[in-house]
């Protein structure tokens, strides 16, 4: 994806960086709980079970990012109006695609 210098302001997310990397620590610990799971020769339900807690510890924290995106980066970009705001919808409205698929 496009890798573009944060204006003055810096990106959405960094007013809660903190908080985002703590949830992200988290996030790690469940993953690699579920290779202890694995190596420990665990039962499947309660493997997929763990896999869907992970799944959506990550699906909540996108839609967090998602919408912190959308109220700083965007509306920034609208504001400015022209090319940067259309480049910055059509980011979005790709990552909104990109995380109903998935």
């Amino acid at each position: 994806m496009s890798q573009q210098v944060p204006d003055s302001h810096g990106y959405g997310y960094a007013a809660h960086k903190d908080s985002h990397l703590k949830r992200l620590r988290r996030i790690e610990g469940q993953v690699r709980g579920l290779q202890r799971m694995v190596d420990d020769d665990q039962y499947c339900i309660d493997i997929l079970t763990q896999v869907s807690a992970a799944t959506s510890a990550l699906r909540s924290f996108s839609l967090e990012l998602l919408d912190e995106h959308l109220a700083h980066c965007v509306v920034d970009a609208a504001k400015k109006g022209g090319d940067e705001a259309d480049e910055k919808v059509k980011e979005a409205s790709e990552a909104i695609a990109r995380l109903v698929r998935s």
